[in-house]
């Protein structure tokens, strides 16, 4: 039996579009801490009580990709968000803040280099599932860390209405 779905269409989108992310916000997860509009699919609100901390890493470096994921056999889709950062400079700090997202289960929310912030942890908290440090072999390659986070959910990730406030730590 086929699913019913409503259609409708997308207009060709003539405005300039950027690559890339500029910010990501992470706090502890918290089972239901978004408000979901369900006409818009926007995010609207957060519980109260969250706080959330920011990463700063160099631009160019961080990226988020969303792969839909489909098994007719097993009926199952889901949409796995990967969001990967580089932190330059291999220092104490950078590897404790490195075990620690190893093993946190958050959500986060990422600002793309357009202005819209997406949110990532609806469903399932965002993990953990690759992490690198190198010091490179000559002296113009990088040293840093890299991590990669992952949400898998039920849908893309959502984008944060303008109104929607992060209290940062």
């Amino acid at each position: 039996m086929a699913c019913s779905q409503s259609l409708a269409g997308l207009i060709n989108d003539c405005s300039t579009s950027l690559g890339g992310i500029k910010a990501v916000w992470l706090a502890d997860y918290m089972e239901g801490a978004a408000t979901v509009d369900s006409a818009t699919t926007e995010v609207t609100a957060f519980n109260t009580g969250i706080t959330w901390h920011k990463y700063f890493f160099r631009k160019n470096t961080g990226s988020m990709n969303s792969t839909l994921n489909i098994d007719d056999a097993n009926g199952v889709n889901y949409v796995s968000t990967e969001l990967s950062l580089v932190f330059s400079k291999m220092e104490t700090t950078k590897r404790i803040e490195m075990a620690a997202l190893a093993t946190a289960d958050v959500m986060a929310v990422v600002e793309d280099c357009n202005g819209t912030r997406f949110f990532l942890g609806e469903d399932n908290p965002v993990a953990c599932t690759a992490g690198a440090g190198e010091t490179g072999t000559a002296k113009s390659d990088g040293n840093r860390y890299t991590i990669t986070l992952t949400d898998d959910s039920k849908s893309y990730p959502h984008i944060l209405a303008a109104s929607v406030e992060l209290n940062e730590e």
